[in-house]
């Protein structure tokens, strides 16, 4: 078993989870019905993307403990659909349409900064610093906390903001954090983070190079 597989079973079910809450609430508002569209779309986008363009540090091999570990954490991600249909509350039109928008522009910088790194280090292995990439060193990670940015706006509670947080110092920035210390073996490194930042895009430098 690869830890893309127990990420790959919990993102196919967020449709299923997301949709088996609205029923046992019977809660069909739209808010809900456009968290169950969001949400679940990341999921099958997530599933193309794996098949399509896959990452390989997510094929590192799991036992069953650490697997069921991971299942558990990746859990957390549901809070927000629960407290969403759960709690019934009403979402005003222009939440629900900020929550839409944030979602458009990170599965657009998530999705299609994955797919960049892949084919760039496919055909040619070294500094990826242009693109998506030319003034932020993790577009993908900025995507993906749009998202759950989204997901967390759109249940109109606070908890799922803490979970997206606490995701991102336990994962996301340590990640970042040894992705720079790789990248640093580059000699061009240095300028290169200079004129990007390593999360938001450093635009103060826009005009420069």
């Amino acid at each position: 078993m690869q830890l893309r597989h127990v990420i790959n079973l919990h993102k196919g079910a967020t449709a299923v989870v997301v949709g088996a809450l609205m029923w046992i609430y019977g809660n069909g508002s739209v808010a809900a019905w456009v968290y169950l569209a969001l949400h679940g779309t990341y999921g099958v986008l997530w599933l193309l993307k794996d098949w399509i363009y896959p990452d390989r540090q997510w094929q590192q091999p799991v036992g069953w403990g650490m697997a069921f570990a991971g299942w558990l954490v990746l859990g957390l991600y549901w809070l927000a659909p629960f407290l969403l249909i759960s709690s019934g509350v009403e979402v005003a039109a222009p939440i629900v349409a900020g929550a839409v928008a944030l979602n458009i522009f990170g599965v657009f910088l998530h999705y299609v900064g994955d797919a960049q790194k892949y084919y760039t280090l496919r055909y040619h292995k070294g500094l990826i610093d242009e693109g998506l990439f030319a003034r932020s060193r993790n577009t993908n990670y900025l995507g993906e906390l749009l998202i759950y940015g989204s997901f967390a706006l759109l249940s109109m509670h606070w908890q799922p903001f803490v979970v997206l947080a606490g995701f991102f110092f336990a994962i996301f920035l340590p990640n970042m954090r040894r992705k720079d210390e790789s990248l640093s073996r580059y000699d061009n490194f240095e300028a290169y983070r200079e004129r990007s930042g390593l999360l938001l895009p450093r635009l103060g430098s826009l005009g420069q190079g």
